[in-house]
């Protein structure tokens, strides 16, 4: 008595089909790659393999708890719920009140659907998330250029001759802000085809070391490096502008002070080998430029990933098969010129400037414990756990200790939910269902699938619902959430010419909408409007096709829509924003700044994703440990042997050491997410590692985008027993 069924893996942005089979009680007996998938056509990676015992954790939660003292009760939802408002209606002033999402918020519909209508209910501007712990500087270069912030051009990594990529490491991360099943088999295709793939990363990463070359580059100076290319494709008139575009002087201008000779010395790339970048990427008919969170996290994250971008356009690979474009996502809704903004207001304590309706999680601190009016004293956290996550963990987990009241979802308890007063659990993975509404936003291959929820709920609420109910506790409005978005987006459907509906009746729209729930409703909905939809007048996609194709859809190669997706005032690209102009005089004046002997880097594990699976035995041990790496040469100069004292400004941590060359000397690298000693997930506790939060700096900052800077943090590193100042 078993069943076959498919599902796309949630457990990172690669969105990989996966096949399960299921015995009579709904466990999963195997998970392999779904061959069917037209885009991931059978990949599977470790983590994707270990979907059913992530599911089935016995340490996941299945009641709501209350804390009492420093005990936890279960409780009936409503008790949990009722906690919740009475600990909501001791706010007397909604400015008091904070939320925190955590990575896994974007992997389920109910954090893509129901975290803004529950932000809005709440009425605060105090608004945190991973974003700015990692993907921010991108989102802010997107948005100054092209007029909006989720506006981020792909690699076409299918059709492009020519891959340069910076501080991504897809082996073992599956691609971020690209989403590209099987990463690893695409640019093994690049170089089949007679591509070249060069990577710049201060580890000989497993991506590096697949690369043609490799260019080691001190950590966080990225920025230098791309400007001396921009610089050289100036200097010997190799710029090749394919799209009228804003700013190319300004742009040309600032270059000026950027040389390969200059740059070199702050970067660690020779000269030669910044201009011959410069050349192999103008020279290649087809060429991309990628780079991911080891840019972001640094502190000129912003500058680095515009840099990307103008040198995509200089060479004349922006929106151009085998270049870099924009992938149109089957729920993408229809936009509307004007002009992106960034610090439209800002954090109480430090003034950091909001960006894309989010505050610096790296001030999350000072907003719990600086007094004052709108201290924070209510926090809810949403699949987070920033204790491990976020700058100076230390001290947050600390700060948590001074609110007045917190309300954690998420499944487990750990570092950071324990000090919650109601902790609400989602239900299982395969309880929900999923359709990932970000990240096809980011596809190289333009796709759409839907897995319904496998297993029944057993009579507790739905994630959605969850949410749906904390809106109606915070707004005092606990209708309908769903059927009143759906005739919202309708209403504005009917009267937006060239929606496909326009002029159409809201109710007799709604009537023909599909779903057993009124989340695959709303999804129903903006397939329908969407640009494949069969409302739109371009397509016939809906959520009754997708369960028509469980294996998925293929919507086509990415092509060229420069046009259609520029939202930026002017309707051209902004080669030079005003505010990125202004910062490149910060970058300048560092110019001639001495590297710190030791700096610190993170690193990322094919089997982890953050702090949230480090409970599940076949994804710890191995390869995936909480290690230091270092290079031998540090090793033996610093008298080290076995494991050794780590100390920032911040805190300092013990740690065993793994020396190896794949590593610059004077840089070292520790694993991001771990730190579980006595957490109650009891697989994570037994390997616990430590927390690289314990070094970081929560003053730190890109300033742009106010994006923590993990990356390049200065370190001592010492023999343990010897006590040395920092």
């Amino acid at each position: 008595m078993t069943s076959t069924v498919h599902r796309t893996c949630p457990l990172c942005e690669a969105v990989c089909g996966l096949t399960l089979t299921l015995d009579a009680t709904g466990h999963v007996t195997g998970v392999r790659g779904d061959k069917d998938d037209p885009f991931s056509k059978g990949f599977i990676c470790p983590k994707g393999a270990s979907l059913g015992r992530l599911d089935e954790d016995p340490d996941r939660l299945s009641a709501p708890l209350i804390r009492e003292g420093d005990r936890w009760r279960e409780v009936s939802w409503d008790e949990a719920f009722a906690a919740v408002r009475a600990g909501l209606e001791r706010v007397a002033d909604r400015r008091e009140v904070a939320v925190y999402l955590g990575n896994p918020s974007a992997h389920t519909m109910a954090g893509a659907l129901y975290a803004t209508p529950l932000i809005k209910s709440l009425g605060t501007r105090n608004v945190f998330s991973a974003s700015t712990a990692d993907q921010m500087p991108k989102h802010v270069a997107a948005g100054l250029m092209f007029g909006h912030p989720m506006t981020i051009p792909v690699p076409d990594l299918d059709r492009t001759g020519y891959l340069l990529m910076l501080g991504a490491n897809p082996l073992e991360s599956n691609g971020s802000l690209c989403t590209a099943p099987d990463f690893p088999g695409r640019l093994k295709a690049l170089r089949r085809r007679g591509g070249r793939l060069v990577v710049v990363d201060p580890r000989r990463t497993r991506t590096a070391a697949l690369a043609d070359e490799h260019v080691f580059v001190r950590p966080g100076t990225d920025a230098y490096l791309l400007f001396g290319i921009v610089h050289t494709l100036f200097a010997e008139d190799l710029v090749s502008l394919r799209h009228e575009v804003n700013g190319p002087a300004e742009v040309r201008e600032a270059a000026k002070h950027f040389p390969p000779e200059a740059v070199a010395r702050r970067t660690g790339v020779p000269a030669e080998v910044v201009t011959r970048l410069a050349r192999e990427l103008a020279a290649a008919p087809r060429a991309a430029v990628y780079a991911r969170i080891g840019t972001c996290t640094a502190e000129f994250g912003t500058l680095a990933q515009w840099l990307v971008d103008v040198l995509n356009v200089l060479t004349g690979n922006l929106d151009r098969p085998g270049g870099v474009m924009f992938p149109k996502a089957a729920t993408e809704p229809p936009g509307r010129r004007r002009p992106y903004q960034v610090g439209r207001w800002r954090s109480r304590v430090r003034g950091l400037p909001e960006a894309n309706g989010e505050l610096p999680v790296a001030t999350l601190a000072d907003e719990i414990e600086t007094p004052g009016e709108g201290q924070v004293r209510f926090l809810l956290t949403i699949a987070g756990n920033p204790v491990l996550s976020a700058p100076n963990g230390a001290r947050l987990d600390r700060a948590f200790e001074r609110l007045d009241f917190m309300v954690s979802v998420d499944p487990y308890l750990n570092e950071t939910t324990r000090h919650a007063n109601v902790i609400l659990p989602p239900p299982r993975i395969l309880q929900a269902g999923h359709y990932d509404f970000a990240l096809t936003g980011f596809a190289v291959r333009n796709y759409a699938r839907y897995s319904p929820p496998l297993l029944p709920l057993d009579g507790r609420p739905s994630e959605a619902e969850i949410l749906a109910r904390l809106a109606g506790i915070a707004s005092g409005l606990e209708g309908d959430l769903d059927a009143y978005v759906i005739d919202e987006t309708l209403r504005k459907a009917t009267e937006t010419p060239g929606s496909g509906v326009e002029g159409r009746d809201v109710a007799e729209l709604r009537a023909l909408l599909d779903g057993e729930t009124g989340t695959e409703r709303r999804l129903d909905m903006m397939l329908r409007l969407g640009p494949y939809g069969e409302w739109s007048g371009k397509g016939d996609l809906s959520l009754r096709k997708l369960r028509d194709n469980p294996h998925g859809l293929d919507l086509g190669p990415l092509q060229p829509r420069l046009d259609e997706v520029l939202r930026t005032a002017s309707g051209l690209v902004e080669l030079a924003p005003p505010r990125l102009i202004e910062d490149v005089e910060r970058l300048r004046a560092g110019l001639a700044d001495e590297p710190a002997e030791i700096v610190l880097i993170g690193r990322r594990h094919l089997r982890s994703n953050n702090s949230w699976m480090h409970n599940v035995e076949p994804l710890v041990g191995g390869s995936n440990t909480c290690t230091l790496q270092i290079h031998p040469e540090d090793v033996a100069r610093l008298g080290l042997a076995g494991e050794a004292v780590v100390r920032s400004a911040k805190g300092e941590v013990t740690v065993a050491l793994e020396p190896t060359d794949t590593i610059m000397p004077g840089v070292v690298s520790l694993p991001h997410g771990w730190g579980h000693a006595g957490s109650a997930q009891r697989v994570a506790a037994g390997h616990a590692g430590v927390s690289a939060n314990a070094l970081t700096d929560e003053t730190a900052i890109d300033a742009p985008s106010g994006n923590a800077v993990f990356n390049g943090v200065p370190v001592t590193i010492s023999p343990t027993g010897v006590i040395t100042a920092h």
